[in-house]
């Protein structure tokens, strides 16, 4: 019902985001008078916040087609390496010729499986680009999955990670950036356990909910205080006609940036008041950085109703990682299993969804691994968004891991590394 009231509620604002559209375009025209006017300059920015905050935001590309490297510019070409249902596995496959190729560690970034697209890592996927052969899993829009290919849950997930380090081969690094960390962990735990080939070569977690029993932030004690079955009872519901996935279980992508948006309400509303300033004052630079922002945050996706339930049961209300307890399909995920997979853990200092200490825990349960092969960075000033992207994931950050895996890969020059 849910899902349905607010497919209704879109299409009854229709008329008034066409209104709003032709709205723009009439002030806007350097043929109307009016269109120089503090007037018409009001009027047009009025009209461009109505559309906007009425408009359903698609799933934006990632549009890097190059990067720079050096004094050159190197052509990136996006491929897919892998499909399944509900991911793809996209290669950035940057074009050198054989004289400027270098040899590249592996690196895959598992993307946030948690209302956001992937796209929300672009900046993480450009400048890991710049020291890494790029791969990042590009989740499925649960609500465009028929629902005849089946259910996904955590252990779906922990599957994929693991076919995609298959895919990949050894001597792969992985990353896995907030919710995926205990996903990766699990993986990586189950692939040692099995002296599987593949094993990653490092794994990078950053800003991770591994143990939120530690530094416990408002997102993590509402899950604990509600437990699944109030998530169940209130956030569950069905994928309307026509949409692909009809029929199918989901907690919607709607609902989700409600919950977004609610946690720092004054913050969004301030910020549409800038945006309102800068389009009547034609500062376009800041419009379109506030533009840039909103286009991606505001593009949410819907996930299986059973992953969600799952996910909230295992990381969030009974911490089964930290504890030892957590399985996969019947067996058991003994971190201690983990011997030669190299762990950095990365939390940001102002971090409100992952608090300091909980990616950090997994340096604790992770028993085996040596102290050579370990390391975690706190970065000062930053929140849960700059642990993965903006300036100084990109001037601190980054070099940090590009370092790490450069230590731990088997195929860097000097490394004496064994496998």
């Amino acid at each position: 019902m849910l899902y349905k009231l607010y497919e209704l509620n879109h299409a009854a604002l229709a008329p008034m985001r066409a209104a709003a559209d032709f709205g723009q375009i009439y002030f806007r025209n350097p043929f109307n008078p009016l269109s120089a006017t503090p007037v018409g300059r009001n009027m047009a920015a009025m009209f461009e916040l109505v559309e906007r905050v009425t408009r359903r935001y698609g799933k934006p590309d990632f549009g890097i087609t190059e990067i720079p490297l050096g004094d050159a510019v190197v052509p990136v070409e996006e491929e897919t390496a892998w499909s399944r249902p509900f991911c793809d596995l996209l290669h950035f496959k940057k074009k050198r010729s054989a004289k400027g190729r270098r040899n590249e560690p592996k690196l895959l970034i598992v993307a946030p499986m948690s209302g956001h697209h992937a796209t929300l890592l672009r900046g993480t996927v450009r400048r890991m680009l710049e020291n890494h052969d790029v791969y990042i899993t590009d989740w499925i829009d649960a609500q465009q999955v028929p629902i005849a290919q089946g259910t996904f849950d955590l252990d779906d997930y922990i599957d994929y990670v693991v076919n995609m380090l298959h895919v990949l081969g050894p001597n792969t690094h992985v990353m896995g950036v907030c919710q995926p960390s205990v996903p990766v962990l699990a993986a990586v735990a189950l692939m040692s356990a099995r002296k599987d080939p593949c094993v990653p070569a490092s794994m990078t977690l950053m800003g991770g909910p591994i143990d939120t029993r530690r530094n416990p932030t408002v997102v993590n004690t509402l899950a604990e205080e509600r437990g699944t079955a109030w998530f169940r009872r209130n956030v569950i519901t069905k994928v309307p006609f026509p949409h692909p996935g009809v029929m199918r279980d989901v907690y919607a992508g709607f609902l989700q940036l409600n919950g977004f948006m609610s946690m720092n309400l004054d913050r969004h509303m301030h910020a549409h008041g800038e945006l309102f300033q800068h389009l009547v004052e034609g500062d376009g630079d800041s419009a379109e950085k506030h533009k840039d922002f909103y286009d991606e945050y505001l593009s949410v996706m819907d996930l299986t109703a059973e992953y969600f339930l799952q996910t909230v049961e295992t990381v969030f209300v009974n911490h089964d990682l930290p504890k030892g307890r957590m399985t996969h399909r019947g067996v058991a995920v003994d971190l201690g299993k983990i011997k030669t997979c190299a762990l950095m853990t990365v939390e940001g200092e102002l971090d409100d969804i992952s608090g300091v200490g909980q990616t950090e825990a997994a340096q604790d349960i992770c028993t085996a691994i040596p102290d050579t092969m370990r390391e975690h960075y706190l970065q000062e000033n930053v929140g849960h968004y700059g642990v993965f992207n903006g300036r100084r994931f990109r001037e601190e950050i980054a070099p940090r891991i590009s370092a790490f895996i450069r230590r731990n890969d088997a195929g860097s020059k000097g490394n004496g590394r064994k496998h």
